[in-house]
């Protein structure tokens, strides 16, 4: 469990104004439009997140009650159980996505990404399927920078679609949600051609129309893949994609007018 206290650099018996002063000053340090790198950017959602519960009454009172629980229950098993070493000796799925977990949390990035593209090789994995959504979307995103910093983009990608989708349902990002559709965004349109397959890439593509990109970047990746469908011969579909790439350049032109 996040500290919040610790995240806003706080007491445990801040006022509410002491509470959002904080926020203030850590959102200016760490937010991505001060130049931050992937880990600050990561760093500013986590704060983000603990001014929404430290914010809320009901949310803190919440939060003490289960931190105070965890914080009694940590102690108790670290007494008698390594956790980590308990879930490396398992096989099932539940326990293998919160391995995955517990190393994306605990710098052990390497061997969470490592692990993460071992059972995504498996049809019936899938790691948002033993969290809570806010949990999935947090951890989730951690771990599609990590994907993402060592030039897995196909699987960065994935889970990134997931996240997008739900917050479309949930609202959770909220102001950070912007920088989730730009890092998405910019795997899309910069990385996508560049490391992955012809497959690979109109694979991605075809699911990236679907996430409400403004026309201009739709445009752009039907180009592409008709360009692609093109140059394996395939005439009709190459036909097909350009035709729809005029139309999205054409509702491009008419939003900046």
């Amino acid at each position: 469990m996040e500290n919040c206290y610790a995240l806003l650099g706080v007491r445990e018996d801040a006022s509410a104004r002491e509470i959002r002063q904080a926020f203030r000053k850590r959102a200016k340090e760490l937010h991505p439009d001060a130049g931050g790198n992937a880990r600050s950017s990561r760093e500013f959602h986590r704060v983000v997140q603990a001014y929404r519960i430290l914010s809320d009454a009901g949310r803190r009172a919440l939060f003490d009650e289960r931190r105070c629980m965890h914080r009694t229950a940590a102690e108790s098993a670290a007494r008698s159980f390594d956790y980590h070493e308990w879930l490396m000796a398992r096989t099932d799925d539940e326990s293998r996505a919160k391995l995955i977990v517990w190393d994306v949390l605990h710098l052990r990035e390497d061997e969470a990404v490592e692990e993460f593209k071992r059972m995504s090789v498996k049809p019936t994995f899938n790691l948002r399927t033993w969290f809570s959504y806010e949990d999935f979307m947090d951890y989730g995103f951690i771990l599609a920078e990590e994907l993402a910093l060592r030039s897995e983009y196909y699987d960065a990608f994935n889970l990134l679609e997931q996240i997008i989708e739900l917050e479309r349902r949930h609202d959770y990002f909220r102001l950070f949600f912007p920088e989730v559709l730009e890092f998405t965004r910019t795997i899309v349109r910069q990385k996508v051609a560049v490391h992955l397959s012809d497959e690979l890439a109109l694979d991605v593509w075809e699911r990236a129309l679907n996430l409400g990109f403004p026309p201009a970047d739709n445009a752009w990746m039907l180009h592409r893949m008709s360009a692609i469908y093109a140059q394996i011969g395939d005439a009709p579909l190459s036909d097909v994609y350009a035709a729809a790439a005029l139309r999205e350049t054409a509702a491009a032109l008419q939003t900046t007018h």
